[in-house]
């Protein structure tokens, strides 16, 4: 008889629940969404905005004074969406349906209305908030933009048994590498379990890895790694992840480009133009993306990435300690900006949030978690 291979158990040594930890999934979700559909911000400067969207690889499918739509290469919806606003902020994630009749489900359970999108983006939605306040839109029947050419290695590579090249060269084009599509979005919340258990509930997301602060086990975790659920149809490792802090907060969205040279090759685009690297280039664990990290002009965290696990329903969570040094599996330790830990206005901001949430007592950040994010730096 053949023993499953446990896909958690390598590198970081991951470990399934132990008796009475949290499952990882509903038993009876009110729907199954099918994917992450777009991200949306309130920036101030829109041509500048654009302007850094488009040398990190995005393609504007509107652009007006108040509205800016960005698309990735594969067909689909805008994956972020920009309005004009005297303050930088973001302001919802929208997940795309299973089914159009799954709208009315919802709109039953939130007490709220399905309502038609403006005619730019076509469609209906639904739109209520999790635990933490973020806006939450569940879209169906959208408009698709029809799929863009592909950026792709222009010549096989070379390996030891497979070798395809010959008397040709490699030349991958400093270039910006070419955004394929929206992969995932990382959320901070002050009421991380209630937010976690609201969208395995509502969305009927499941977990695929959670991480809990060291020594701290018993108190459950406090990160947690969220796939759509589409039966045996594998999907991103994570769509959603959620992290326990004192603020309610967006952290990072991550978006998908075809390879390690158009991964590397679009950074040092980047790179010339003045832009910040904040971490990278790396391979994580969870999830396995080759990553590369970038601060936008408005300060908002972004994320080239390539080659992620796909999961179906069959793999259950695993468990691991968070630290830092445990973020990656090769590539630079991560950074004081990466882990919010370097002098700056958004460091005092969290500052702020932290002696906010530990005077209240209507939250799950308290003292005893504030020392295990602080030994998740240190490490």
């Amino acid at each position: 008889m053949s023993i499953a291979h446990d896909v958690h158990d390598g590198l970081h040594a991951d470990e399934g629940a132990l008796p009475g930890e949290h499952p990882g999934r509903h038993p009876d979700p009110t729907v199954k969404v099918h994917d992450i559909a777009w991200l949306e911000f309130d920036k101030p400067d829109l041509v500048r905005t654009a302007a850094f969207a488009v040398d990190f690889g995005f393609t504007p499918t509107l652009q007006t004074r108040d509205e800016l739509h960005l698309r990735g290469a594969l067909a689909g919806s805008p994956c972020v969406i920009v309005r004009r606003a005297r303050r930088t902020a973001f302001t919802g994630v929208a997940f795309r349906a299973g089914d159009r009749s799954d709208l009315t489900t919802l709109a039953a359970a939130w007490g709220r209305e399905v309502e038609p999108l403006d005619e730019t983006l076509g469609g209906h939605a639904v739109t209520t908030r999790d635990p933490s306040g973020c806006r939450v839109r569940v879209v169906a029947d959208v408009t698709r933009w029809p799929a863009m050419p592909l950026q792709s290695v222009r010549n096989p590579f070379n390996f030891e048994g497979s070798r395809e090249r010959s008397n040709a060269v490699q030349r991958p084009p400093r270039a910006p590498a070419t955004v394929e599509r929206l992969g995932h979005v990382v959320l901070q919340s002050n009421r991380y379990l209630a937010s976690l258990n609201w969208y395995l509930k509502n969305l009927g997301l499941i977990v695929s890895d959670f991480l809990y602060y060291p020594g701290q086990r018993e108190r459950g975790p406090v990160m947690s790694f969220i796939r759509c659920d589409r039966g045996s149809e594998p999907s991103d490792h994570h769509t959603l992840a959620l992290t326990l802090g004192p603020a309610n907060r967006y952290v990072h969205s991550a978006y998908q480009v075809c390879d390690l040279d158009a991964l590397a090759a679009g950074g040092e685009y980047l790179d010339e133009r003045g832009y910040v690297r904040s971490w990278g280039v790396g391979r994580h664990i969870q999830g396995s993306q080759i990553f590369d990290y970038w601060r936008d002009p408005d300060g908002f965290l972004v994320e080239h990435f390539t080659d992620g696990d796909q999961f179906d329903q069959s793999v259950a969570a695993g468990w691991a300690p968070m630290t830092a040094s445990g973020l990656n599996q090769w590539g630079p330790p991560a950074t004081a900006d990466f882990l919010g830990v370097k002098p700056s206005r958004a460091a005092l901001r969290e500052f702020g949030s932290i002696l906010s949430s530990l005077r209240e007592s209507d939250n799950e950040f308290d003292v005893q978690r504030l020392l295990g994010l602080l030994k998740v730096a240190r490490s």
